[in-house]
């Protein structure tokens, strides 16, 4: 396994100036492809218009970095609280929500309905002053069902004119599943947009190699061939995550080679190191 400095080497020996196929979401190279630029303008307006959003989707589809796509751009009149533990307590989410909202920990000594009640008076205080609120839960298919109804309560708010928090759930398909459930109802009838992401097609898979390319590439010149492509989509199914995976390691054997392609025989063999992990 190749140390990070050696990884960058091999990059720039292939004209590479920044890594082209990174496992975590760099929302510099985000792909707006058909159903991601989509998903993104849905996300966008339910947060500026008090809105709820749910987005569900399989592992490794993107929607994480969709995500931190949408934080990047929010404006500055809106307040955020972005939670990447669904797991925590009723209580402590609660919590969670009150600092990033708010801006500072909530007093210690107060009850849940205390806090919650707290919570709400300070939105309302925020709200006068022109900003709006936010909450984004992922991995949201974690949350038990009277956080959910917490959620509920608070994206029920409002003022004369508008929602005060806007809600975003962002999970697996099984969060489709809950929000099915007959006492998830009145939550259910709240949401404004419902998004799926699916795995790419053939179009977009090849669209989405060659715009990461196109961005790290000093040149753009470095290339995959009509096979390679169609392989790697055929393997990967579609799925970014693996694609990002198969990528790098083709380009480690064209470096390997010394060329500035990946044919088919790279891509063949760089995704068959993930044969019993992709199923």
């Amino acid at each position: 396994m190749m140390n990070d400095s050696l990884m960058l080497d091999c990059y720039g020996r292939l004209g590479f100036e920044s890594v082209p196929f990174s496992i975590t979401p760099d929302t510099s190279l985000f792909y707006p492809g058909s159903q991601y630029a989509s998903a993104y303008r849905q996300l966008s307006h339910a947060c500026l218009h008090g809105q709820m959003a749910v987005m569900t989707g399989e592992i490794g589809l993107g929607k994480t970095l969709l995500v931190r796509c949408l934080l990047r751009q929010m404006p500055d009149t809106v307040r955020v609280a972005y939670l990447l533990n669904p797991m925590l307590e009723h209580g402590d989410l609660l919590k969670s929500i009150y600092e990033e909202l708010v801006g500072e920990a909530p007093p210690a000594d107060l009850t849940g309905s205390q806090l919650q009640q707290a919570l709400v008076d300070r939105v309302i205080q925020s709200a006068l002053q022109g900003q709006r609120h936010v909450v984004i839960v992922d991995e949201a298919h974690r949350l038990q069902p009277e956080s959910l109804e917490m959620l509920r309560l608070l994206s029920n708010l409002e003022t004369e004119r508008h929602k005060l928090i806007s809600l975003i759930l962002v999970g697996q398909p099984e969060l489709e599943q809950t929000l099915m459930l007959r006492s998830m109802r009145p939550l259910r009838e709240r949401i404004g947009h419902w998004i799926r992401l699916a795995p790419m097609n053939r179009a977009e898979s090849d669209g989405y190699i060659q715009h990461r390319i196109r961005l790290t590439h000093r040149t753009g010149q470095f290339g995959f061939t009509p096979m390679a492509l169609w392989w790697l989509h055929r393997r990967s199914r579609g799925v970014p995550r693996r694609i990002n995976y198969a990528c790098e390691k083709a380009l480690l054997l064209a470096y390997a080679a010394g060329v500035q392609q990946v044919n088919w025989s790279m891509a063949r063999q760089a995704c068959a190191e993930f044969t019993k992990v992709w199923t």
